[in-house]
């Protein structure tokens, strides 16, 4: 079966289940538990078990007892499996944590059993086709506004640009340290094996076990994670590269050779607590950590000092941050000045808005490499490439595709990065890449990289206006953005008003 007739397959069961009201991310968990239990089962049979290893999970809850019962029956029988999963640990804990049973119909639930998960071989798969089919659930629970899941979905086009300019290598070890559904991981995964056709067992047995390492904070998200690096041939049924925990809270003391991340978009950390009256106050997290340069709420430019921490010395990072990371002041400056110093950070990719399920984000890619102590600045030249100023893309009707960031990737020449060509010069003003040395950066006010040279045709020439709903969509989310930050300023004058 080809990954177009198995998606087709998934969407049609869950065009079904969603007339009795479930999501797509109902969906999508229930699907995780089904498939779990019977890739274990698969696994614990020739020709994956040539010695009859028993399965990971105990044989009352295994997958054939769900075959074996069917009506009320299997629904109680289902549930229970659920519950006595999710008590376990590992692997267990992490697919079954809080699991619940969202089918209404016990009929439904025993199509997709039966005629659905058990129809297929999934450990025979090629991991390409049950990868892809698993990635497009995602992706459309991603587009369900409803859902929220949008928040851990970055578009798959940005993470191919990203993961090329890095060139991931064979024996790396690699790292999300806010992974969402683990698309960073598995593309990483993908380019590996991609590029190198002729790994050796030693080779491929770190890229399955040891190569890659994911934190998430969400456990539902955490879970959906697991079961897609599995089905991308990362981890196993017994051990999977993600845990669930705060990132931000320690150092974890592990280093990393390439650190690739888009965390989670919202200026700053808090906690609500509840008083014994019923009131509620709003705390906002401080961060306070031996290894970071500056103590702030400020969660993007937290996580910017994390990845430096993660990285060994000469890893390489390519993270998502917001443009404030790129301009504020306080903290934002010293941790921009010190990053500039003891950090090669070399380019700097301004994306366009309208490519975030987050809506009003405008957000950039910052590639830096972590280097020894040094008396002088390691960052000696930041080469810019401006995809943002006159680019105009939408979620649905004008998505990013990779070949819109393949001038980007060309002109970042992953192979020779030092032998890179700006395509802007005062003969050719409208050229997207250019370069600023170290002293100019750090002359600037405040040490800001928030540089912009391209003339803005949508102001300068009204002929030339984008669509009205363009504009439409654009006001909409500069006014969602003010008002977020409005949220934030009120939050820390009043805690207790929200």
């Amino acid at each position: 079966m080809n990954a177009s007739t198995l998606v087709q397959k998934l969407w049609n069961y869950c065009n079904v289940l969603r007339d009795d009201g479930m999501s797509y991310g109902d969906y999508v968990e229930q699907l995780t538990y089904l498939l779990f239990l019977k890739m274990a089962d698969e696994r614990s049979k020739p020709p994956f078990s040539q010695s009859g290893q028993p399965s990971l999970v105990p044989a009352e809850h295994a997958w054939p007892t769900l075959l074996a019962k069917s009506g009320d029956e299997l629904f109680d029988h289902y549930r229970h499996i659920l519950e006595a999963l999710g008590r376990q640990k590992g692997t267990l804990g992490l697919i079954f944590a809080k699991a619940q049973n969202k089918f209404q119909d016990p009929a439904k639930l025993t199509r997709v059993i039966v005629d659905l998960i058990n129809a297929e071989n999934w450990s025979s798969l090629n991991v390409d086709v049950k990868g892809d089919a698993y990635e497009g659930l995602l992706e459309k629970n991603a587009q369900d506004t409803k859902s929220g899941a949008g928040q851990y979905f970055t578009p798959r086009a940005l993470i191919q640009a990203m993961v090329t300019c890095i060139a991931p290598r064979p024996g790396e070890r690699i790292c999300d340290p806010a992974c969402g559904t683990g698309g960073f991981l598995f593309t990483a995964h993908n380019y590996i094996t991609h590029k190198n056709p002729h790994l050796t067992s030693t080779e491929k047995r770190h890229l399955k076990e040891a190569a890659f390492t994911g934190w998430e904070l969400v456990q539902a998200t955490a879970r959906v994670c697991a079961m897609n690096l599995m089905l991308h041939g990362i981890g196993s049924e017994t051990s999977v590269p993600v845990r669930v925990a705060d990132a931000l809270a320690a150092d974890p003391g592990e280093r990393f050779d390439v650190v690739l991340a888009n965390p989670p978009f919202g200026k700053k950390s808090s906690t609500v607590i509840v008083g014994e009256d019923g009131r509620t106050t709003t705390e906002k997290d401080i961060i306070e950590r031996d290894d970071f340069w500056a103590t702030t709420s400020n969660k993007q430019l937290n996580f910017v000092q994390h990845i430096k921490t993660l990285l060994g010395i000469h890893g390489r990072a390519a993270v998502v941050v917001p443009d404030n990371v790129l301009f504020e002041g306080g903290a934002g400056e010293t941790i921009r000045r010190k990053l500039l110093r003891e950090c090669e950070v070399h380019t700097l990719l301004r994306l366009p808005t309208g490519l975030f399920y987050a809506q009003g984000v405008k957000a950039n890619v910052i590639f830096f490499d972590k280097k020894p102590a040094s008396e002088t600045p390691w960052t000696k030249k930041l080469w810019i490439y401006d995809l943002r100023t006159n680019q105009h893309f939408t979620l649905k009707t004008n998505p990013m595709r990779v070949e819109d960031l393949m001038e980007f990737v060309e002109l970042y020449n992953p192979a020779k990065r030092n032998e890179r060509t700006p395509t802007w010069s005062p003969e050719n003003p409208e050229g997207r890449w250019r370069a600023y040395d170290y002293e100019e950066l750090a002359a600037r006010d405040k040490a800001s990289l928030d540089i912009f040279w391209l003339r803005d045709e949508a102001l300068a020439d009204s002929d030339n206006l984008p669509a009205p709903e363009i504009i439409a969509q654009e006001i909409v989310d500069d006014l969602e953005a003010a008002l977020e930050q409005f949220r934030e300023v009120l939050a820390d004058l009043r805690p207790d008003a929200l």
